[in-house]
């Protein structure tokens, strides 16, 4: 107990130095997490050595911004973007495991290997991207709605990436896991309507004078919801989201938002620390160039192939520009599908390597594209800050 206090101490000491030199010289603050893993992890300076049990506390962070982002968006709308939005996360998946699968055989991966790295690197951060989002302006707005109707439209196909990465090994069929996975979401779904209009709508009109009251049903709401789904055999993060957008139908849905943003960032924090902390820059060095290659080609074409496939499903040009930049970066579900794989033996060790080094480089240098570009809550110009 006392070793994870030091550790939570040095960890946000840190953080909050190196996240005051970073709004000093107008850098985005999300660097200076990561930044700050790399130097006081246990693959820099060793000060903070029990990242394992800070990786997993930062995950409640992820819960609950995905939980927010479904608060912001009412149900009628959400829905009445996923056709377009079903068009465009095709579009960049295919695009991206093209490109990815076609890389690695090109520097002599094996095809199983390959086809893992393609699979894994398709998706864009759900994190990244709406934590970049200014929340009171773009999430209810069409650019906020747009974006997380393919975020979650990519994450339901990295679970089932992440179903057929197991199969691999239990002789399954992903297929058939896969719909079975979409039938208890859809069921889950039901289920929370109902008892969202016929419960929970009833108990916050009775408690609703009590501010602590609400702050602690809408927790109570987001991770009883997030441990149902997980239970289902989804993700902690799917049932938050759509525990989010059921309760977005309620009125009190902006005030529990705003209650639970501070919570939520402070495990963030947590998350992007944790990131940095699993960069052992020595060990990766051999794959260091490729991996910078990758990455480079992912940054550059991916917004690229968004960018098309929003302007030919009717969106106009610096709005198609605009969203294609902020879903340029890879996801966390990358990091999840390269330890996965590496754990069950299905790939190398140089290839899991090549999977997480890309992708965090991605976010680093998405996160500085997006917050010298565009508005976000951690602006580097005052014209630039959103929240």
């Amino acid at each position: 107990m006392e070793d994870f206090i030091s550790d939570l101490s040095i960890l946000f000491v840190c953080s909050a130095l190196l996240s005051f030199l970073a709004i000093l010289l107008k850098q985005p603050i999300i660097v200076a997490y990561i930044l700050c893993g790399m130097i006081v992890g246990p693959w820099g300076m060793g000060f903070v050595k029990n990242t394992k049990f800070i990786e997993m506390i930062s995950h409640l962070g992820i819960t609950l911004l995905l939980f927010l982002a479904g608060l912001c968006l009412h149900p009628q709308k959400l829905f009445g973007l996923f056709k377009k939005a079903l068009f465009v996360t095709f579009a960049n998946c295919i695009g991206s495991f093209i490109i990815a699968f076609s890389f690695s055989l090109v520097f002599r991966f094996s095809l199983i290997d390959s086809l893992c790295i393609g699979l894994a690197l398709m998706f864009s951060s759900t994190i990244l991207t709406i934590k970049l989002l200014p929340t009171t302006r773009l999430h209810q707005q069409r650019m906020g709605a747009i974006c997380i109707s393919v975020l979650i439209l990519q994450d339901l196909l990295a679970i089932g990436v992440l179903v057929f990465i197991r199969s691999m090994n239990l002789g399954q069929t992903a297929i058939a896991s896969f719909i079975l996975l979409l039938g208890k979401l859809c069921i889950l779904i039901f289920l929370l309507v109902l008892f969202e209009y016929y419960v929970l709508r009833k108990i916050m009109t009775y408690v609703n004078r009590i501010h602590e009251a609400l702050f602690i049903l809408g927790l109570a709401w987001c991770f009883g919801v997030a441990t149902l789904s997980y239970k289902l055999g989804l993700l902690y993060e799917t049932g938050a989201f759509f525990a989010g957008v059921v309760l977005a139908r309620h009125k009190i849905s902006f005030f529990i938002s705003e209650e639970l943003k501070p919570l939520r960032d402070f495990f963030l924090v947590l998350f992007f620390f944790a990131l940095g902390a699993k960069l052992d820059v020595l060990v990766m060095k051999n794959i260091f160039l490729p991996a910078l290659i990758l990455m480079v080609i992912f940054i550059l074409v991916k917004p690229w192939i968004l960018k098309k496939a929003f302007f030919l499903s009717g969106e106009k040009e610096d709005f198609s520009n605009e969203l294609g930049v902020r879903l340029g970066q890879l996801s966390e579900f990358s990091l999840l599908i390269a330890l996965l794989a590496f754990e069950l033996g299905n790939i190398t060790k140089r290839a899991s390597q090549l999977i997480q080094l890309v992708t965090i480089l991605t976010f680093i240098v998405s996160s500085y594209i997006v917050v010298f570009k565009y508005p976000t809550p951690i602006g580097t110009t005052k014209k630039l800050i959103r929240d």
